[in-house]
C-alpha cells in the first residue's frame, strides 16, 4: 500500500475520444495530459480499443504499440503514472470486439480456446511493450467485461463461475508473464457484485489480481431511489469498497476506486461538485483504499453521435481542456491529503453464496442496513456469513461488533421481519 491514496483519471482524448488511435495526434495527447497534471493528479487509465490494436488473432499492430508507448512516455514526462486497460471491450455504451470474434467467426470470448490464446498473446504482448517503462502501473485485463457474458447484454458469451475462474487466471498469467512484478488486475461493474447471475463473482473480484478494483456509479438505482444528495448516493463508492471486503482472504487487501463520476441528469451539472466532494470524502474514510480514479478527464465532444446523453459531459475538463468545478474539488482533495482513517469496527453480514448477492444490491436488505448504519453515524464494514463467527478473521479486521440486516431495519409494521 502507498503511503497516501493516489489520485487519477481515467484519460477519455479530447479529440476523437478512443478513435484517437486511428488518427494518432501525440500532440494533443501531451496537450490532454498538460490539462490533466494541472490538476496535480498522479496516474491515468488508458484504453487502447481491442479490435484497432489486434484486428486479427494473429495480427497485434506494431504501429499501435509504438503510439501506446508514446503515451505513456508523454505521462511520465507529466509525472504521470498509467495503468493499461486491454480488452476493450466495452465503453460508454459501445462494444468494441474483433471481427475474429463475431458474427460469421462468433465465438465465445471466455471458453474458446482460440480466442484465449489470442486475448493472452495480446494482453501479454501489451505488458511487455511497457515493461521497461518505470511508471507504468500495470494492466487492468479489461474495461467491465463481465457485462459480455450476462444480461443486460444483448447478445452475451456465457460461461460457468469456473470457467471464468479460469479465464481470468490465465489472462492475468500472461500480463505478469509480459511484465513481471506489476500490479495486474481485472475491474467489472457493479453486476459482478448485485446480480445473482453473473458469472464473474464477488469472491473473484477480491482474490484474483494484485487488488480489488470497484467501479461505482450511482445510475444503477440509487440516485432514481435515493436522490442525489442522500446518504446512499454520496456513500455508494465508499458502500461498494467496504462490501469488497468481505470476500477478501487478505484482510488488508487495497482496493481500488477506479471509476466513479456524477452522471447527468441524476446528477445536475451544476450539482456536480458537491457530489464529487461528497464522494472523494467518504470514500477516503475507507482503510486500505488503494486510489481514486474519476470518470473521466475531457467530455466527449458534441461532434460525435450516439452517446447516452450522460456521457457528454462526465469530463471534469470540458471538450478544450478547462476544468470544471468537480475537477478543482479533486485537485483540493490532492493538494489536502486526508488523515489515515480508523479500522471500522462494525461489520453487516452478508451472503458469501454469490446466488443471493442481490440481497447487496439498491432495495436489498443489506444495502438498506448498510446506508442505516451510516445515516445513524457508525462506519460499516461488512463480513461474509461464513466468517461472522471466525475470531481470528475478525480480529485480523479490527471488527469488534458483527449486525445482521434484521438487527439493523425496523421491523415492518404489524408483523415480524423473516
Amino acid at each position: 500500500m502507498p503511503s497516501a491514496v493516489r489520485f487519477g483519471v481515467n484519460y477519455t482524448p479530447s479529440v476523437g475520444w478512443f478513435h484517437h488511435w486511428l488518427d494518432f495526434d501525440l500532440d494533443s495527447v501531451r496537450a490532454d495530459l498538460d490539462s490533466i497534471a494541472a490538476l496535480g493528479l498522479d496516474h491515468v487509465r488508458v484504453f487502447p480499443l481491442w479490435p484497432y490494436f489486434q484486428p486479427n488473432r494473429t495480427l497485434i499492430r506494431g504501429r499501435a504499440l509504438e503510439q501506446l508507448v508514446q503515451l505513456v512516455d508523454a505521462a511520465a514526462e507529466r509525472g504521470l503514472d498509467v495503468n493499461v486497460d486491454g480488452l476493450q471491450g466495452h465503453l460508454s455504451s459501445f462494444d468494441f470486439l474483433p471481427a475474429w470474434t463475431r458474427t460469421w467467426h462468433r465465438r465465445n470470448l471466455f471458453t474458446d480456446p482460440d480466442v484465449l490464446d489470442g486475448q493472452a498473446a495480446y494482453l501479454r504482448t501489451l505488458a511487455a511493450a511497457l515493461a521497461d517503462r518505470p511508471n507504468f502501473l500495470g494492466m487492468t485485463l479489461g474495461n467491465e467485461v463481465n457485462q459480455f457474458s450476462a444480461g443486460p447484454h444483448p447478445d452475451p458469451d456465457r460461461a460457468t463461475e469456473d470457467e471464468i475462474d479460469h479465464w481470468l487466471t490465465r489472462m492475468l498469467a500472461a500480463c505478469e508473464e509480459g511484465a513481471p512484478g506489476r500490479l495486474h488486475l481485472h475491474a467489472e461493474y457493479d453486476a459482478t457484485w448485485y446480480q445473482d447471475d453473473q458469472p464473474f463473482t464477488p469472491a473473484q473480484a477480491a482474490r484474483h489480481g494484485a487488488l480489488t478494483a470497484v467501479h461505482s456509479w450511482v445510475f444503477n438505482g440509487t440516485a432514481q431511489r435515493h436522490g442525489r444528495t442522500s446518504v446512499p448516493a454520496e456513500h455508494h463508492a465508499a458502500y461498494l469498497v467496504e462490501l469488497s471486503k468481505a470476500w477478501a482472504d487478505d484482510p488488508h487487501r487495497p482496493v481500488w476506486l477506479q471509476e466513479v463520476g456524477a452522471p447527468a441528469p441524476l446528477v445536475p451539472p451544476e450539482h456536480a461538485a458537491a457530489f464529487t466532494e461528497a464522494t472523494v470524502a467518504n470514500a477516503l474514510d475507507c482503510p486500505d483504499l488503494w486510489g481514486i480514479t474519476w470518470w473521466c478527464s475531457h467530455d466527449v465532444s458534441r461532434e460525435l453521435a450516439d452517446f447516452p446523453e450522460l456521457e457528454y459531459g462526465l469530463g471534469l475538463l470540458t471538450n478544450d481542456r478547462k476544468p470544471k468545478d468537480a475537477a478543482l474539488v479533486l485537485a483540493r482533495a490532492v493538494s489536502e491529503p486526508a488523515p489515515l482513517p480508523a479500522p471500522r469496527t462494525t461489520a453487516l453480514v452478508v451472503p458469501a453464496d454469490p446466488a443471493a448477492r442481490s440481497l447487496c444490491a439498491p432495495g436489498g436488505p443489506v444495502y438498506d442496513a448498510f446506508f442505516r448504519l451510516v445515516a445513524d453515524g457508525a462506519r460499516p464494514t461488512t463480513v461474509l456469513d461464513t466468517r461472522a463467527a471466525d475470531a481470528g478473521h475478525l480480529a485480523a479486521r479490527g471488527i469488534t461488533q458483527v449486525v445482521t440486516p434484521d438487527q439493523v431495519l425496523p421491523t415492518p409494521q404489524g408483523g415480524t421481519r423473516s
